[in-house]
């Protein structure tokens, strides 16, 4: 088995423009996918979501832009660890992530091990 990276892509104002009812009935769905990852036995860690700020160190010069990415319209969310036979299962896996019943993405990465 093969550990993978979720990141948890979407834009920023997706986030707060909804109303508590909103946000309410969408982390359900997050908490059932996320039950039914850990029921499986692939779920196997994952972050606190993200803020839409910070900074982006880059290259020799260590220029810094605001960020996380300032040229990106799309921002990470969030991010878990989870565990398949291969890449193939792990897509499989995250096609029932509540982010992708909006105009968000899920990048599935490999994770190498050392």
């Amino acid at each position: 088995m093969t550990k993978f990276l979720y990141l948890f892509w979407n834009k920023p104002t997706n986030w707060k423009s909804q109303s508590p009812e909103e946000m309410e009935r969408r982390m359900k769905k997050w908490m059932t996918w996320m039950d039914s990852m850990k029921a499986s036995g692939h779920f196997k860690g994952a972050g606190d979501r993200l803020e839409d700020t910070g900074s982006l160190v880059r290259g020799p010069q260590k220029s810094v832009t605001d960020g996380p990415y300032a040229e990106a319209k799309d921002t990470i969310g969030g991010y878990i660890v989870v565990e398949a036979k291969d890449l193939k299962e792990a897509v499989e896996l995250s096609k029932g992530c509540p982010m992708l019943e909006g105009d968000g993405l899920v990048e599935v990465r490999p994770i190498a091990s050392m």
